[in-house]
This record gives C-alpha cells, sequence and structure tokens, in this order.
C-alpha cells in the first residue's frame, strides 16, 4: 500500500483551497439573489453566472487541495480529458440546481430537495471523477462507508446552498453564509479523501498523463481569477434594494427607480392637458 500525504505542502493548499471555495459560494449567494428578482433573460444571465461561479469554485476548491496530496515514491498526473469533463459536471449539476429552484418555485419545498439531490450527487460524482483522472503506477481503492458518508454531505451542503441562494439577504448575511458554504465543500473534499487507498503495481502503465503544474494548475488559477474579480465586482458595487438587471438593452426590465421617475413624468404632462 502506498503512504498517503493530504497536505504535502502544509496548510497552504488547504487554505488557498477554502478560500476560493468561500469567494465562488458568495459570487454564486449574490447572483442568485438577484437572479430571484429578476425576469426573463435577465433571469437566465444571472443563474447561469451563479452556475458558474461556485461550480467553478467548487471544482477549483478540489484540485487546489489535490496539489498537495501525494503518494510517497510515486510521481502522479492527471488525464486531460476526464480533468475537464468533471468541470463541465461541477458546473452543470449546479447549474441544474439553481435553475430548478429559481423556476419551479410554486412547490419550494420539493424544489429544493430535488435541486439538492440532484447537485450533491453531481458535485459527488465530479469529485469520484477527479479522482479517477490520476494516473499514476497503482490502483485506488475506497471505503464503501466513508465514501457514502461523502455523498451524504456533498447531498446536504448542496441543499444548504440553494436553500440559502433562495432565504439569504443582503451582502453582509452572504459574507456570513460564505465561509459556513466554504466548510461544507472542504468537509466533502477531505471525507471522499479519507475513504482513499493507494495499493502500488509498478508495472500499471502511467502514460496519458499531465503533470499538475503543467495543466490543473493553470486552469485553476484561472477559474479562480474568475470568481475573485466576480466576488470583487459585488464586493465593490452599491447595495440596492431592487438588484440592477444584467442586461442591458430593449429586453432589460428597468429599475424601479427609473420606472417611479418616468411615471412622475408622464403624469407632469399629462396634468395641463386635464385641466384644459
Amino acid at each position: 500500500m502506498g503512504e498517503i500525504h493530504h497536505a504535502d505542502h502544509g496548510w497552504v493548499t488547504p487554505a488557498v483551497s477554502y478560500f476560493v471555495a468561500c469567494l465562488g459560494a458568495f459570487v454564486a449567494l449574490r447572483s442568485a439573489r438577484w437572479a430571484l428578482v429578476s425576469q426573463g433573460r435577465t433571469r437566465v444571465a444571472w443563474l447561469l453566472f451563479a452556475s458558474t461561479s461556485l461550480g467553478a469554485g467548487i471544482w477549483s476548491m478540489h484540485f487546489i487541495a489535490m496539489l498537495g496530496f501525494s503518494v510517497t515514491g510515486v510521481e502522479i498526473s492527471y488525464q486531460p480529458v476526464l480533468t475537464v469533463l468533471s468541470l463541465l459536471v461541477a458546473v452543470a449539476v449546479v447549474g441544474v440546481g439553481l435553475f430548478t429552484v429559481g423556476y419551479w418555485r410554486r412547490r419550494p419545498v420539493l424544489s429544493l430537495l430535488v435541486g439538492g439531490l440532484t447537485t450533491g450527487l453531481g458535485v459527488a460524482a465530479m469529485h469520484y471523477l477527479g479522482m479517477a483522472a490520476m494516473v499514476l503506477p497503482g490502483r485506488l481503492g475506497y471505503d464503501h462507508l466513508t465514501v457514502a458518508l461523502s455523498v451524504a454531505i456533498a447531498v446536504i451542503a448542496a441543499t444548504a446552498a440553494l436553500w440559502a441562494a433562495l432565504n439569504i439577504r443582503g451582502t453582509l448575511a452572504v459574507l456570513a453564509a460564505a465561509p459556513v458554504m466554504g466548510v461544507a465543500v472542504c468537509a466533502m473534499h477531505y471525507t471522499g479523501m479519507a475513504a482513499l487507498s493507494v495499493r502500488l503495481d509498478f508495472s500499471h502503465s502511467t502514460q496519458g498523463g499531465v503533470m499538475a503544474l503543467q495543466f490543473i494548475f493553470p486552469l485553476g488559477v484561472g477559474l479562480g481569477c474568475y470568481v475573485f474579480f466576480g466576488s470583487l465586482a459585488f464586493a465593490v458595487s452599491p447595495s440596492r434594494g431592487t438588484p440592477q438587471p444584467l442586461l442591458v438593452g430593449p429586453a432589460a426590465p428597468l429599475p424601479a427607480r427609473a420606472t417611479r421617475t418616468a411615471r412622475t413624468a408622464c403624469t407632469a404632462r399629462t396634468a395641463p392637458s386635464a385641466r384644459n
């Protein structure tokens, strides 16, 4: 059996991965909140932004943490196709959950449960698909009970995230909820990693893999920057009672203040003619 290390660089990779998970949660919660008070294409745009932010944040958390993973005496690489597929799965399943609670609002409890179950199972699939992308001279094994626990954590965390997207309002409330969601995402990851064992077999082929620093690190940094600047944009933007629409142009609804101003102007113009 190979000797496994989960934090080969100390607390750097766990801390950075947790920070990225929190940023993704912050952006997703703010975007989802604005989506729920929007209509039409504006709502779709906000939900897509929330999906990519949270999905990318979860995926980046996983693979940044994996930069600290090692097996003594073994060089680890990753299959690019499975790695990118795990990213697409993360974004897609988060999108399914957010769109479910965003549009199926006549039965909020049922939509929350369906969305949470779908998203949680998908996040767990992303994790184990990412693990399957590892290329090393050996075979991976898992403790089934610990795997089941990690899946349960993923479903609970996903349901809590969707509930937060529906119910949490205001920047301060989101700032308080995002670290809690970050803890839940990290708990799922490290519980899944605790289930892992590696049986070394140096006759096993290690072809077709790419080193993490050559492929995953640049991709993770790019996604991390996307999430970071998204959170920065929300942090510096003024807080309003009704969020401004993400889209502009004829298709975008006017803000409430603009609508009231237009109505006042129309009333003022029609008042003299009415008196005449």
